[in-house]
Parts: structure tokens; C-alpha cells; sequence
């Protein structure tokens, strides 16, 4: 079965909103423990217990490229997010500005500026 980690529980553990409607508390498989992140959103692979319907492990992550192929599979729900991260398309670069000085001209003043000529040897 396949799910959405829903909040991390600690210990190995983890809650997974499962595709079939169910939440159960999954572990986390020691060869995935510290060597693979699970983080809230991302899609699973757990494994279901024949005598606990409630508890799952946690067989695999799957990243977003994998996810969308399961999508178009049909093996994913159409209503299930895939946990991209987010590409800005304006190129703000999170708030950093960065001068574009090619020709070397600046569409700003000089005043607070100091040129490598003004400076004497010292």
C-alpha cells in the first residue's frame, strides 16, 4: 500500500495517511533510518501487517520523479500530491539582488562607491 507521511512521531515512527482512507502509525525500517529523510507530504511504500491493520513499516521513499511515473501508472490516486519542491518562475532568488555591471557601467550613482584607482598605495 502506498500513503502520505502525515507527522513524523519520533523514534522511527511515523503516521501515514494511507490511499485506502486509513492512518496508521508506521516504523521505519532500521536500513532507512538516518540515511533516508522522510519528510511531512512525501509519498511512501509501507508494507502492511497481516495481524495489525493499524501499524505499517515504512519499506521506501519514493522521490518526486518516481511518485509522478506511479501517477501516471494509475497506481497513485489522481488526488494525490506530489511533494515537489517549489521553483520560483520570477527569479527573485529568495530576496537577493544580484548587479548586473557587464559593460562595466552601473545604472547606479557612484557615490558610495570607491574604485580600485582611488586607492593609494600604501
Amino acid at each position: 500500500s502506498s500513503g502520505i507521511n502525515a507527522e513524523y512521531g519520533g523514534n522511527g515512527r511515523l503516521e501515514a495517511q494511507c490511499f485506502d482512507g486509513v492512518k496508521r502509525l508506521c516504523h521505519i525500517r532500521g536500513k532507512l533510518r538516518k540515511k533516508v529523510w522522510i519528510n511531512q507530504g512525501d509519498i511512501i511504500l509501507i508494507g502492511l501487517r497481516d495481524y495489525q491493520d493499524s501499524k505499517a513499516d515504512v519499506i521506501q521513499k519514493y522521490n518526486p520523479d518516481e511518485a509522478r511515473n506511479l501517477k501516471a501508472y494509475k497506481e497513485l490516486p489522481e488526488t494525490a500530491k506530489i511533494n515537489d519542491a517549489q521553483i520560483d518562475d520570477d527569479n527573485d532568488l529568495d530576496g537577493i539582488e544580484f548587479q548586473d555591471d557587464i559593460d562595466g557601467e552601473s545604472d547606479e550613482p557612484d557615490d558610495d562607491r570607491i574604485m580600485l584607482d582611488d586607492i593609494d598605495d600604501i
